[in-house]
C-alpha cells in the first residue's frame, strides 16, 4: 500500500491518496481542483472506492462533490461537523471565499466512534483530535506507519485555533494523546506542508515542548 501527498487550491491543501495493489484507493481532503484531482487518479487508472474528510474547513472539502458525483462514492465526516458541509458560515467560505461560499452535499456515512475501520482491503483507525475544529479527526495506518492528521499536527507547528469551535489547549490534548502517543517512527501527513514524523514532532516542535 502506498499513498501520494497532491496540494490543491489557492491554500495548497494537501489531498491523500492511498492506493493498495489492487489499484482502489481511498481519497482524504479532495480540498479544490476536483478536475485536476479526476485527470491523475484516471490517468493513473486508479479506482476510488470512498472520500473521508479530516474536517469540514471549506480548503479541504471543495471538490468534494465533483469528485463523489464522478465516481459515485461515499464520503464520511465526524458527526460534529456533518452540518458544516453545507453551512459556508460554519464552513468557512462564507468569510474568506465570498461570492464563491462552498455548499457540500450530505455526507453519506457519519463517524460517531473512534476505533478500527475497514472498507475494501483498507484497514485504519480512526481517531478524533478536535481542537483546529471541534469534529477533526486523524486517520492512522498502523501497518504502514502514516498518519493522515488533517491540521491538527504540523511540520514545527499545529493547526490554528482562532476559527469557529477552535480550542487550543484541546488541540495540544488531542495532539498529545492521540497522536503522539504512536511510535516515533510514524510519518505525518499534514493538511498543509511537508511531510514529517511524530519524533521529529516531539524533539523539534515548539508548541509541543514539555510534552
Amino acid at each position: 500500500m502506498k499513498w501520494q501527498q497532491i496540494p490543491l487550491g489557492t491554500l495548497q491543501t494537501n489531498c491523500y491518496i492511498v492506493e493498495n495493489s489492487q489499484r482502489s484507493c481511498l481519497i482524504f481532503d479532495p480540498g479544490s481542483e476536483g478536475k485536476k484531482l479526476i485527470h491523475l487518479l484516471n490517468q493513473r487508472k486508479l479506482t476510488p472506492c470512498a472520500i473521508f474528510l479530516t474536517h469540514a474547513h471549506f480548503d479541504h472539502i471543495g471538490a468534494v462533490n465533483e469528485v463523489r458525483d464522478t465516481y459515485k462514492i461515499p464520503v464520511y465526516i465526524h458527526k460534529k461537523e456533518e452540518k458544516w458541509l453545507s453551512d459556508p458560515a460554519l464552513n468557512g467560505s462564507q468569510l474568506f471565499m465570498f461570492q464563491d461560499s462552498i455548499r457540500v452535499s450530505p455526507a453519506d456515512h457519519i463517524i460517531k466512534n473512534e476505533g478500527p475501520m475497514e472498507i475494501n482491503d483498507f484497514t485504519f483507525s480512526v481517531f478524533h483530535t478536535p481542537g483546529h475544529s471541534p469534529g477533526s479527526v486523524s486517520y492512522y495506518f498502523e501497518k504502514e506507519r502514516f498518519v493522515i492528521s488533517g491540521d491538527a499536527l504540523f511540520q514545527g507547528s499545529i493547526g490554528r485555533t482562532d476559527l469557529p469551535g477552535g480550542n487550543q489547549s484541546q488541540l495540544i490534548k488531542s495532539i498529545h494523546d492521540k497522536l503522539l502517543a504512536l511510535p516515533e517512527e510514524t510519518y505525518v501527513l499534514s493538511g498543509h506542508g511537508p511531510v514529517t514524523a511524530i519524533g521529529d514532532e516531539m524533539d523539534s516542535n515548539p508548541f509541543l515542548n514539555g510534552f
